[in-house]
């Protein structure tokens, strides 16, 4: 078995390896690139022919080095930062060098449990990056639209009026985009509002140009005439980059349903038309079968935790990586309950709270579940903490056994293990 110790940057990386034994045999340095990696994998392989023996111990889980070294065959295990540090001298001091020696230790210490990476397929990589850019992008919607209604209503707000509430709506976008001051929209007349929303397929344009014209006809404040010229070109951005979000995260959301489902969602029922199972990320139908899970959350749920649920064996494991499982601290005569964990995937643990709430209006038990926790005192969130605990542990069966999530059987078995307890 064959140590290695790394701390990673960007243009450089501090290596220590060492055997059993004899600890920390040789430190050097090598650079970020495919000559600085190739080093590295060769002077190992050199110390350890069996690829599999490399344990690799460093501080992140992802990026290029890390995928590098997974496709050498080398045993990959990420530990967090703050381990690192405890091991540290007594004055505490950051050393590169230093971080490389403590990793390669502990790489070479038996005793210590480390969790292997289990590098994502194809499948589950794709999925996992879609879902976190959508998620990212559903943020930056939000952002953009909080400041495109703050901007209106400092100069245009008879738009208020037309959105009808809905800010996002693609025909007004676009009617900002066009005319993104009051000015301007007046003098466009009630043909062009028609024309536009007829030509962004608008159910009723009459009826939208009739609120238009009723909007700007609508008595109010007045506003001054330079900060409306000012602001025009910060709303004409805002809507224009509402437009492109929109637009994108469509195209997401129909490639996460084709990798869940292995083809393409076609028609109004939104079914696959020609389902190829072999080409689906494994356990897909199982996740949409999930009440509360759509395309956008079920993938988020499914990408973080990967095609190999075989690397959590309970569901406590499963739990505990979402950040939903409570912990409990003990010490004398005190005993008290952490909600959140510190460490945790937070990708995971926001897509299951939202799976939560979601599943509030599609799940019975789930609904009976929350108000349960409501009426003994819990707080919306911590309700919703517990509820998104037991989908990962139904979620994790359903996975290990490979069977689709049915309401009528969990309730079933649900209402007899009530009995049972009782």
């Amino acid at each position: 078995m064959l140590g290695v110790g790394l701390d990673w940057a960007e243009d450089h990386h501090d290596v220590a390896l060492g055997v059993p034994g004899k600890g920390v045999i040789e430190q050097f340095r090598i650079d970020h690139g495919p000559e600085g990696v190739a080093r590295l994998v060769a002077r190992c392989l050199a110390l350890e022919t069996d690829p599999a023996e490399v344990r690799v111990v460093l501080e992140t889980r992802h990026g290029l080095l890390v995928e590098a070294l997974l496709d050498a065959g080398f045993t990959v295990l990420p530990v967090n930062p703050d381990l690192v540090a405890r091991r540290r001298g007594p004055a505490k001091k950051k050393d590169d060098a230093e971080d490389a020696r403590i990793c390669c230790l502990l790489a070479l210490d038996p005793f210590v449990e480390l969790r292997k990476l289990i590098p994502h397929g194809e499948l589950g990589a794709e999925l996992r990056a879609i879902a976190r850019d959508d998620d990212r992008a559903a943020r930056d919607e939000r952002r953009l639209g909080n400041r495109l209604r703050a901007d209106l209503l400092a100069v245009f707000p008879a738009a208020i009026d037309i959105a009808d509430g809905d800010l996002g709506a693609a025909v007004f976008l676009r009617l900002l985009e066009r005319w993104p001051s009051h000015t301007e929209l007046a003098a466009a007349g009630r043909d062009a509002v028609e024309a536009l929303a007829r030509a962004n397929r608008h159910g009723w344009p009459d009826r939208f140009a009739e609120r238009v014209i009723a909007a700007l006809n609508s008595p109010r404040l007045a506003v001054r005439p330079e900060l409306a010229r000012a602001k025009a070109g910060s709303i004409r951005l805002a809507a224009a980059q509402l437009l492109l979000l929109r637009e994108q995260r469509r195209v997401w959301q129909r490639r996460m349903g084709e990798l869940l489902l292995g083809s393409p969602r076609v028609g109004r029922a939104k079914q696959p038309k020609e389902p190829r199972p072999g080409n689906a990320f494994p356990g897909g139908e199982i996740y949409l079968s999930m009440p509360g899970l759509g395309d956008r959350l079920a993938a988020r749920v499914a990408g973080e935790i990967g095609e190999h649920v075989e690397q959590f064996t309970t569901p406590n494991a499963l739990q505990c990586y979402a950040g939903t499982a409570p912990v409990t601290r003990r010490s004398g005569r005190s005993e008290f309950v952490i909600a959140r964990r510190l460490a945790y995937n937070r990708y995971l643990g926001n897509a299951v709270h939202q799976w939560a709430f979601c599943s509030l209006q599609q799940s019975g038990w789930a609904r009976a579940f929350y108000d349960a926790k409501i009426a003994k005192g819990k707080s919306h969130n911590a309700a919703l903490r517990a509820l998104g605990n037991r989908w990962l542990e139904i979620l994790w069966h359903c996975l290990r056994l490979n069977v689709r999530y049915d309401e009528a059987v969990h309730t079933a078995h649900r209402t007899h293990a009530l009995k049972q307890a009782a």
